[in-house]
C-alpha cells in the first residue's frame, strides 16, 4: 500500500469513527436513511380523509400511498390502509394525489405498469381497487379533478423520456442544439379512457387549476422551453374546449400557484422576486379573470406567502413564513385584516384544505421532530402518522437568533452541536440556503446541516437579504448588490453566533450550494475571517456563467439586464474578480450534468485557487444534475467535508 493510499484510508477511518462522544458519520447517514420523507398530504374534500405519499427509498425512487379517517387525538388510533396499482407487491412510485370532488376516489399516478412509466390510476378509496386511465408515452405530472368529477386534468410531455426540471441531470446535446422543445401541455383523460391535449403546442404550463364551471383552466405559462423561461412566464385562460389561450397578467416579476376563485370571477397567485422555479414566496395578488388590473391584497406584509387555497366562503388560507416561523393565516379576496390561524417555528409543507375550510392537512416537522402528516380542524389539528416516531434528533437545540445589519433586522437559526458543554469553545460552520429567493427553515436537517452538528459543530443558517420571511422589499433586497449586502448580513450573524454561544472565533467555517455555493466562493475572496469552505455547484463567474447554463432568464429580474448590455454588474459581484484575494482551502464539488450551474464553474474556481497555491479539491460527480440524487454520492458528499472541515479547523490548523 501506497503512503498516499494509506493516508486516505487512515483520513476516511477517523471520520467515520465516533469522536469525542459523538455517533460516528457512518451511524449519522445511516439514521438519516432511515427517515422517510412524507410529502403530498391531501385531505378530502368533505375533510373525513387524509393522502399522504411515503418514499420508501433514501432517493425517492420507490414511494408508496396510504389513505386513512382523519384521527381526532391519538395518530396510532387504526393503522393507515395503502392504496397502490400494483398488483406484484412490489415497491413503484406513486405520487400526484388528488382527490374526487366527492371524496370517494383518490387519482394518482404510478410506474406499476410494463413499461415502467407513470401512468394515470384512479382507486376507489374504501375498496381501494385501482384501474388504470391512461397508457401514454411522455411525462404525466398533477393530476387534477374536474368540478364534476367525469373527467380529470394532468400535465403532459408527450414523448418525453427525462423528468421535466432544472434539477434533473440534462441529457447531453448531440446535433442542432435547441430545435427540439419539449412542452409541458394541459392534458384532459377521459374517465373510460382516452387522452387529449388542450393547451396550445407552443405554450409550457408550471401550473394550472380548473375554473369552476369547469370549462376553462387558469394557467402559469410561457412561450418557449419551460426550463429556461419560467421567469417571464404569465398568467392565462386557457379554453378547454377550443384551446385558445388568453394571456391577462403580464407580472413585473415572477408568479406561482394559480388558483380560481369559487365565485368564477377572479385567480389568485403568489408574486414576487422567485429564482427558481417552484420555491415560491411573495405577496398575494388577484386578477379578474377576464382580465383587468391585479391587485395585491397582502401589502406590507411581514413575511412571504409560499402557497395558497380559496375556501368556500371565499376568503383565502395562505401558507406564510414569517421570522422564523410557519403559519396558516386567512384573507378576504378584497384585502384587509388577516387572521392567523395556526403559527409555530415549525416548517409545514403540502398544505391542503377542505372545500368549507374549517379543516386542513400538512406534513409538519422542526428541528426536533421528523416529519409526520397532520390534519383535523385548521389551527388545531393532530398528528395522523408515527412513521418517523423512533428517529430522535442527532444534534443539539435549535435558537432563533436576530442581529441588525444595515438598516435591517436579520433572522437565523444556531443549530447546536450534539453532547454540548459550554464550558467548551466550538467551532462554527455557516450553512448559506441556495437561491438566492429561499430560505434556511426550522425543519428537520438534512445533509450536512444535519451531519455537522451531530460531529461537535455549531451550525449558523442565516437569511439574509434575498431570503423570504422578512416580506418582499427584503427579498428584493438583494436586486443589483448579489455578494455584497448579503455578506454583511452573513457576517454579522457570525458575531451574533459567537456572543451567543461558545464560538471559537478562529475556527469558523462556511457552505453551500448553488446560491449558497457561490456565496462560499464570494465568501473566501472577501474575508479571511473562514478558515475552510466547501462551495457545492457554486457561480465563480457570472459573466462566463450567463452564456453556460440553460436557465439564463433568471438573472434578469436580479441584475436588471443580460450580462451583454451590462456586463459590469456582472464582474462586479464574481467571485473570479477577486480571486487573488483568496487564501481559504476550498473544497469544491459539483455534478457534471448540472444545467442550472454548469461544471465549468467548478472547474474554474479550482483552477484559480489551485494556481495560487490555495489549498483545494474538485470532485465530479458523474450523471449528476443540479441536486445530487444517488445516495452514495450523497454520503461521499458528507464524508468529504466533515474530513475537509476537521482537517482545517482544528485548534491547530494553521492560517
Amino acid at each position: 500500500m501506497t503512503s498516499r493510499l494509506l493516508a486516505v484510508c487512515v483520513a476516511i477511518a477517523a471520520v467515520l469513527a465516533p469522536r469525542d462522544g459523538n455517533l460516528s458519520i457512518a451511524t449519522v447517514l445511516d439514521a438519516l436513511d432511515r427517515v422517510h420523507p412524507l410529502h403530498e398530504s391531501s385531505i378530502s374534500p368533505d375533510g373525513r380523509r387524509v393522502a399522504w405519499v411515503e418514499d420508501l427509498s433514501p432517493d425517492g425512487g420507490t414511494s408508496a400511498i396510504y389513505v386513512r379517517d382523519v384521527q381526532k387525538s391519538d395518530a396510532r388510533a387504526g393503522a393507515p390502509r395503502r392504496l397502490t396499482a400494483a398488483n406484484d407487491g412490489g415497491p413503484h412510485r406513486e405520487r400526484a394525489l388528488a382527490w374526487s370532488p366527492d371524496g370517494q376516489t383518490l387519482a394518482f399516478l404510478s410506474d406499476a405498469a410494463a413499461p415502467p412509466q407513470l401512468q394515470l390510476y384512479v382507486a376507489d378509496v374504501n375498496s381501494g381497487t385501482a384501474r388504470r386511465v391512461t397508457s401514454v408515452t411522455g411525462q404525466l405530472a398533477h393530476p387534477s379533478w374536474a368540478p364534476d368529477g367525469r373527467q380529470i386534468a394532468v400535465l403532459f410531455v408527450s414523448g418525453s423520456t427525462q423528468e421535466t426540471g432544472a434539477l434533473v441531470a440534462y441529457k447531453p446535446d448531440a446535433g442542432v442544439v435547441g430545435e427540439v422543445v419539449e412542452e409541458q401541455r394541459i392534458a384532459i383523460a377521459d374517465l373510460a379512457g382516452g387522452i387529449r391535449e388542450v393547451s396550445p403546442p407552443n405554450l409550457y404550463i408550471y401550473d394550472y387549476d380548473w375554473a369552476p364551471d369547469g370549462h376553462a383552466f387558469a394557467a402559469e405559462a410561457v412561450e418557449g422551453s419551460g426550463t429556461n423561461n419560467y421567469w417571464i412566464a404569465q398568467l392565462y385562460v386557457i379554453r378547454g374546449d377550443t384551446g385558445t389561450a388568453t394571456s391577462i397578467w403580464k407580472p413585473p416579476l415572477q408568479l406561482a400557484g394559480p388558483r380560481w376563485s369559487p365565485d368564477g370571477r377572479s385567480i389568485a397567485v403568489i408574486h414576487g422576486i422567485m429564482s427558481d422555479e417552484g420555491a415560491i414566496g411573495g405577496d398575494i395578488y388577484v386578477v379578474p379573470a377576464t382580465g383587468g388590473a391585479a391587485r395585491n391584497i397582502t401589502p406590507n406584509l411581514d413575511g412571504s406567502a409560499r402557497s395558497l387555497m380559496w375556501r368556500s366562503d371565499g376568503r383565502i388560507v395562505f401558507n406564510e413564513y414569517v421570522d422564523g416561523s410557519s403559519a396558516l393565516v386567512t384573507v378576504a379576496a378584497s384585502g384587509g385584516p388577516r387572521t392567523t390561524v395556526w403559527s409555530a417555528a415549525a416548517q409545514i409543507a403540502d398544505v391542503s384544505i377542505a372545500a368549507p375550510g374549517d379543516a386542513a392537512a400538512a406534513v409538519v416537522h422542526s428541528f426536533a421532530h421528523a416529519p409526520e402528516v397532520f390534519a383535523g380542524p385548521v389551527g388545531h389539528w393532530t398528528a395522523q402518522t408515527s412513521t418517523n416516531a423512533s428517529v430522535t434528533a442527532m444534534w443539539g437545540d435549535g435558537r432563533s437568533l436576530h442581529w441588525t445589519s444595515d438598516k435591517y433586522k436579520v433572522q437565523g437559526w444556531l443549530l447546536y452541536p450534539a453532547n454540548f458543554d459550554p464550558a467548551k469553545k466550538y467551532p462554527l460552520v455557516v450553512s448559506v440556503h441556495g437561491g438566492p429567493s429561499s430560505a434556511n427553515y426550522p425543519s428537520w436537517p438534512a445533509r450536512w446541516n444535519a451531519v455537522l452538528p451531530s460531529q461537535g459543530y455549531f451550525l449558523l443558517l442565516p437569511n439574509p437579504r434575498g431570503s423570504y420571511g422578512a416580506g418582499e422589499a427584503f427579498t428584493q433586497a438583494n436586486v443589483n448588490d448579489f455578494g455584497y449586502g448579503d455578506m454583511r448580513d452573513i457576517d454579522g450573524g457570525v458575531d451574533a453566533a459567537i456572543e451567543a454561544a461558545p464560538i471559537d472565533p478562529n475556527r469558523v467555517g462556511i457552505i453551500g450550494w448553488s446560491y449558497g455555493g457561490y456565496m462560499t466562493m464570494w465568501a473566501v475572496t472577501q474575508s479571511t475571517r473562514f478558515r475552510a469552505a466547501v462551495a457545492g455547484a457554486g457561480i465563480a463567474n457570472w459573466q462566463s456563467y450567463y452564456g453556460q447554463n440553460r436557465i439564463d432568464t433568471w438573472m434578469l429580474p436580479f441584475f436588471g439586464a443580460s450580462v451583454y448590455d451590462k456586463p459590469e454588474a456582472y464582474s462586479r459581484s464574481s467571485p473570479i474578480t477577486f480571486i487573488k484575494k483568496a487564501r481559504t482551502p476550498t473544497l469544491v464539488l459539483h455534478g457534471d450534468r448540472d444545467s442550472e450551474v454548469p461544471t465549468p464553474q467548478g472547474y474554474e474556481f479550482w483552477h484559480a485557487l489551485k494556481a495560487l497555491n490555495v489549498p483545494t479539491e474538485l470532485v465530479i460527480y458523474p450523471e449528476e444534475g443540479h441536486a445530487i440524487a444517488k445516495p452514495e454520492h450523497q454520503r461521499d458528499i458528507e464524508e468529504r467535508l466533515i474530513a475537509w472541515f476537521d482537517r482545517y479547523l482544528t485548534p491547530q490548523s494553521p492560517r
